[in-house]
């Protein structure tokens, strides 16, 4: 190779995919010939508890289309199976690479393996560059007038709009794949089968890859404008169900941005303002990173919750008798994903109702959430147990009963996930312990056998639940 060509290495992460790739177009950019690796983390995948996790699935199957992708332009995909501070600057090495370039995760555990990454190369003499790719702003973009960083989300939005500018923060950002190595010089490639690192294939709901992406969001813009309408009701396909796809980086938060901006509805602004939570939690985390284990707000760190471990096996498994939880939860547990209502009342009904530690239910969701994201699960979780960033007070508590016969009136969401009480109809099938012994007779439900009864009384946790955050506040 000439010593005036300069070669680089794109090291994708949360990015997977071609199409406005921040990371790949530096690369492309700064070099004359690029290489794009993957690498299987195992410090990662070794703390998995299931070997037939979804998230590997759908990050297997995005790489193998990225993988023809790049064959198509004459190169290839290298993956690699073990820790990045040793395959990062080996691969580097081998392809003489003078450059690594990767886009920048805000994760504790990233933060801390990029930079021992980086020291790795420098030894080497190769440069590591991170540039921003997965936020339209990350931590310290978006202040105060008085240069803190926020703790509330509606001023943080306020701010976050009053700066953005649609030309510079959400152009795209063009990849010359004419640069991209060759297959000959890249050489041949070891399997990367999910058996081959230690995993199996798992069903997923949607289809993962950057084409299946772009699908999802143009079928959404379709409907955006109808988006503040629809977007609470579980049994509507109302939301763009891209949270995936913006985790895994097959689709581009700026792809994302720009439709809610050239749509212009007031539909479209509101999904903006969703967008700008994802921009929001990770700024929270980036500058308070106690969250990871702790309470935002210190004051509630010490609260002991009274919560039976019987009662949280009951909301894991969908068994509480309370309908919209049971059925949220067992559609969780099916597929690994949640509407987001549904997030915000499974996650108050454990923390207000239940009395669990918010925790536990954070961990849950980081075992089985598809679109599982550091952030924004913590950020979310914290949320509805009145501990995090939060304008409102602690005694903000979702009846479960309510929010049923609101956001899924006629019962479809209930019925597709409990089977056992679809017979049921008008307020039975959001509530069955009130309906009468013909009703229940007629459904064929028999409380406490066919449906559990509920395992704790909402009205009297309520109670329970201000009385214990109140006491922490205090």
């Amino acid at each position: 190779m000439s010593s005036e060509r300069k070669r680089a290495l794109c090291w994708i992460r949360r990015d997977l995919r071609l199409n406005d790739h921040c990371a790949l177009a530096e690369a492309t950019h700064l070099a004359d010939e690029v290489a794009v690796v993957f690498v299987f983390d195992t410090r990662i995948l070794d703390r998995l508890e299931d070997k037939d996790d979804r998230r590997l699935t759908f990050i297997h199957r995005s790489l193998q289309e990225l993988d023809r992708k790049l064959r198509d332009k004459g190169s290839a995909l290298i993956v690699r199976h073990g820790d990045p501070i040793v395959e990062i600057p080996s691969v580097a090495a081998e392809l003489e690479c003078d450059l690594v370039v990767a886009g920048r995760d805000y994760e504790p555990y990233a933060i801390e393996r990029d930079q021992k990454v980086k020291v790795q190369l420098q030894k080497a003499g190769v440069e590591f560059r991170s540039v921003k790719d997965s936020v339209v702003f990350e931590a310290g973009e978006v202040l105060s007038q008085s240069g803190t960083s926020f703790r509330v989300y509606t001023p943080y939005s306020r701010a976050w709009r009053a700066r953005f500018n649609l030309g510079d923060d959400a152009a795209a950002h063009d990849v010359d794949l004419e640069k991209l190595m060759g297959s000959r010089q890249i050489g041949s490639q070891k399997k990367w089968s999910l058996e081959s690192i230690g995993f199996i294939e798992s069903d997923l709901w949607l289809e993962p890859g950057e084409d299946a992406a772009l699908e999802r969001l143009g079928r959404f813009r379709a409907q955006i404008a109808r988006y503040g309408e629809r977007r609470d009701f579980p049994a509507q396909p109302g939301t763009s169900t891209i949270s995936v796809d913006l985790r895994f980086g097959t689709l581009s938060i700026r792809d994302a941005v720009r439709l809610a901006q050239e749509d212009g509805s007031p539909g479209a602004d509101k999904w903006l303002g969703e967008l700008i939570w994802r921009d929001f939690y990770q700024d929270v985390l980036a500058h308070n990173p106690h969250v990871v284990d702790r309470a935002f707000q210190p004051q509630f760190e010490g609260v002991e919750y009274p919560g039976e471990e019987a009662w949280f096996e009951a909301w894991k498994s969908g068994m509480t008798g309370y309908p919209l939880i049971d059925a949220a939860m067992r559609c969780f547990k099916a597929t690994g994903w949640m509407h987001n209502r549904l997030r915000m009342v499974v996650a108050s009904f454990l923390t207000k109702d239940l009395l669990i530690d918010y925790r536990k239910g954070e961990a849950y969701f980081a075992r089985y959430l598809l679109d599982f994201d550091l952030a924004s699960n913590n950020g979310g979780w914290q949320w509805a147990a009145s501990t995090g960033a939060d304008a409102q007070p602690y005694f903000r508590i979702f009846n479960p009963i309510l929010q049923s016969e609101k956001f899924d009136a006629d019962g479809e969401f209930i019925r597709h996930w409990l089977p056992e009480i679809a017979v049921l109809t008008g307020k039975a099938i959001h509530w069955p312990h009130d309906a009468t012994a013909m009703e229940l007779a007629g459904a064929n439900v028999i409380l406490g056998q066919s449906y559990p009864h509920p395992i704790v009384v909402h009205g009297e946790q309520r109670i329970k639940a201000i009385e214990l955050l109140g006491a922490a506040k205090r």
